[in-house]
């Protein structure tokens, strides 16, 4: 495993030492695109990497880029034609859709992103999509005086160049440091600039193939392939991208949007799409938080809300209790009186029925102000803050909201209840307490027992 790592860095130390010694066409033909293949067979090879879709992509896509350079390569021996040059663009160009699939994956291998954080992410790339465009691919965009080929290959590699290393830069700040995504990110960098000095010195017909600057190619791709080799941060990513780079890629997207209606022929308009979609996203994820926000509301509301009656449960009424230690009053507890034969004779969607009109009943004869829970089954409690005494005469009032009879399905139903009242003395068992008091007047048929 260890060769098949380092093949590609013996085969580069081979090539430059032909190079600069013994400089051939039969080096810069075979041995420089044997870098880019032991590339591909370190990425197949990588141990690391589980995710089904970073190496086959990865791969494909430098093995699309290796094919576009022994197009480019085999001009040495083959006199170089428009169809040659148009076929080798169009591999090196399909690298890019390949890589932008597979080198956030190798960063963030099987992790599975939620929709805010890809939101997150594309507003990051985006933003420094619009920055780069702006002072990078600008000072080089060429003038082939009406070319279309050369001049829609000359603006869609640095672009692609500053996409792909914005999503990986995006997805390394989502996902925190680790040595894989140092690695990907400088070799993605090195590869990229790169592209924009080769870009550079063809429209000053300065660049000669097999010179120097082919070297960076290749160790870009050989770092790429280094990174599948590093170990990476996969089980503990963070949760999302800083939104301090959020807000400041929102920043930078404005500013250049202003700048342009200031300075409309300073910047190149198509400066205009990734700002412009980099301020919708920013609209977009506003819209989400909130929404999202709104759902958290709601999901806490119904986790404290019994379902059957709409009155609060049991949990709600632990934490207001938790919150009425310094407060003077009381706790009631009450448990219905002949409720399970209800649910054997009549059915459970007959006591239903009864337990939704009991928590109406009850609701009636409360105060403003007073707390009513449905603890679960036929048991509900009270909350009730004020004297002891009128506690006492609260518990009395809600026994008599059962004395008359229930009127379901053209049937009569009669229950009773019993209720315990416990004073609160500021003790944490003010909820044992009135347990203890309403089992008592359950046991002893005291309708309403006081502790």
């Amino acid at each position: 495993m260890r060769v098949v790592r380092f093949l590609g860095l013996c085969l580069l130390a081979i090539y430059l030492f032909l190079d600069l010694l013994y400089p051939t066409a039969w080096s810069e033909l075979f041995i420089y695109n044997l870098i880019a293949t032991a590339a591909i067979v370190a990425i197949a090879c990588a141990p690391h990497i589980s995710d089904r879709i970073a190496k086959p992509s990865v791969g494909v896509a430098v093995s699309f880029w290796a094919f576009g350079s022994a197009v480019t390569s085999s001009s040495i021996f083959f006199s170089s034609t428009n169809v040659t040059n148009t076929v080798s663009n169009i591999l090196y160009l399909l690298f890019y859709p390949f890589a932008i699939i597979g080198l956030p994956r190798v960063l963030a291998a099987q992790r599975k992103l939620s929709l805010i954080e890809l939101v997150d992410s594309s507003i990051f790339g985006l933003g420094l999509s619009t920055l780069g465009s702006a002072l990078v691919i600008k000072p080089v965009l060429p003038h082939f005086d009406g070319n279309i080929s050369e001049t829609f290959f000359a603006i869609m590699y640095p672009a692609a160049d500053l996409i792909l290393v914005c999503v990986v830069i995006a997805t390394v700040a989502m996902q925190g440091y680790s040595r894989r995504g140092l690695v990907l990110s400088i070799g993605v960098i090195v590869f990229a600039l790169n592209d924009i000095v080769y870009l550079w010195q063809n429209i000053n017909g300065s660049y000669v193939m097999g010179s120097i600057l082919d070297i960076g190619w290749v160790v870009g791709l050989l770092l790429i392939a280094e990174s599948f080799w590093q170990p990476g941060i996969d089980s503990k990513a963070r949760e999302g991208i800083n939104p301090i780079l959020i807000s400041i890629s929102v920043s930078l997207s404005a500013t250049l949007l202003a700048l342009i209606a200031m300075r409309p022929d300073y910047f190149p308009r198509f400066i205009l799409i990734p700002a412009i979609a980099t301020l919708a996203l920013a609209f977009a994820r506003m819209a989400l938080a909130l929404t999202q926000a709104k759902n958290i509301g709601q999901e806490r509301l119904l986790a404290r809300t019994d379902e059957l009656t709409g009155l609060p449960n049991r949990r709600r009424l632990v934490t207001e209790i938790d919150a009425f230690a310094q407060k003077e009053g009381a706790l009631l507890l009450l448990d219905l009186d002949g409720f399970k034969p209800i649910n054997d004779v009549h059915g459970h969607e007959t006591g239903d029925k009864i337990l939704q009109q009991v928590a109406l009943r009850f609701e009636r004869a409360l105060p403003h102000g007073a707390l009513l829970a449905r603890l679960g089954g036929d048991e509900f409690g009270v909350l009730y803050e004020g004297g002891h005494e009128s506690a006492v005469e609260i518990a009395l009032a809600l026994r008599a909201t059962l004395s008359y009879p229930f009127h379901i399905n053209n049937q009569e139903i009669q229950l009773g209840v019993s209720i315990g009242v416990a004073k609160n003395t500021g003790e944490k068992d003010l909820l044992v307490r009135a347990d203890n008091a309403m089992y008592k007047a359950k046991r002893e048929g005291l309708g309403v027992y006081r502790l």
